[in-house]
């Protein structure tokens, strides 16, 4: 259901995954990354704010902000993705998401988080997404371990990381060594949730298959993230349900005083 459901999805942003391959020659490296340095240059140009139009399901955005492609403790997934216009956010949610980094790399510097799709640059429709419609959606990679240790070697696949299944409790399904992260996932939310009050901006909901988050709330940090109140999703089609067991998804609301 993952390969038809994503099938169109590749066909827009065909992912980069051999381009992000060992053997890749350094000249065809060297020009993606100053593509990518060529469009952020062309998108980093105002600092009028945003506004989020509508519902994550059905709006648009204004003067959406462009997520940096790396920092120091993340980066965003795919450069395909990235020049196709569909890491933008309202600026509010951008900030709670940097400032969240900032904070992780305090508390756990060897540590480091992915982030996948946002929104468009005018909002609107994003296939395959049912939401990141108006700049207060986005897509964070789950992290993984191999063994207990932290493992990236699955994070370069680009839009075939979407593709990725993780079994009920977790494991890879084609490699039971590797296991996602639930202890980072809680932190990084918990973070999330303190960041966005000062931004005032709020997590309305976070979607995860709902056969991980028993694994999610007996994790390390599982009962500090209970009472945060953040909103999980209850329940989700099969299809939902399957397709959010690489990547976690949250929505924000803006909270007007």
């Amino acid at each position: 259901m993952k390969l038809f459901y994503l099938a169109a999805f590749f066909m827009i942003i065909s992912c980069n995954g051999n381009s992000q391959e060992k053997e890749i020659k350094k000249e065809k490296s060297e020009n993606i990354d100053h593509s990518i340095q060529k469009y952020i240059n062309k998108n980093t140009y105002d600092t009028v704010k945003s506004i989020s139009i509508g519902t994550v399901s059905n709006g648009t955005l204004k003067n959406g902000k462009l997520v940096p492609y790396k920092g120091l403790n993340y980066n965003y997934f795919d450069s395909i993705s990235y020049i196709n216009d569909r890491a933008f956010l309202n600026e509010k949610v951008l900030n709670t998401t940097l400032q969240t980094y900032d904070e992780l790399y305090r508390l756990v510097p060897t540590e480091h988080f992915t982030i996948m799709e946002c929104s468009n640059k005018n909002g609107g429709k994003i296939y395959p997404h049912k939401t990141h419609q108006n700049g207060l959606s986005i897509d964070f990679m789950t992290p993984l371990l191999k063994d207990g240790k932290a493992y990236y070697n699955l994070d370069s696949l680009g839009g075939q990381h979407y593709l990725l299944d993780f079994d009920n409790q977790g494991f890879y399904s084609k490699d039971k060594s590797i296991q996602i992260n639930f202890d980072l996932i809680a932190l990084h939310l918990i973070t999330l949730h303190k960041n966005a009050s000062k931004n005032n901006v709020k997590i309305s909901k976070v979607i995860l298959k709902i056969e991980l988050k028993d694994e999610l709330f007996n994790s390390k940090y599982g009962e500090e993230l209970r009472s945060t109140g953040i909103y999980f999703a209850q329940s989700l089609s099969p299809l939902i349900n399957q397709l959010h067991d690489d990547h976690y998804h949250v929505d924000f609301e803006i909270i007007n005083y």
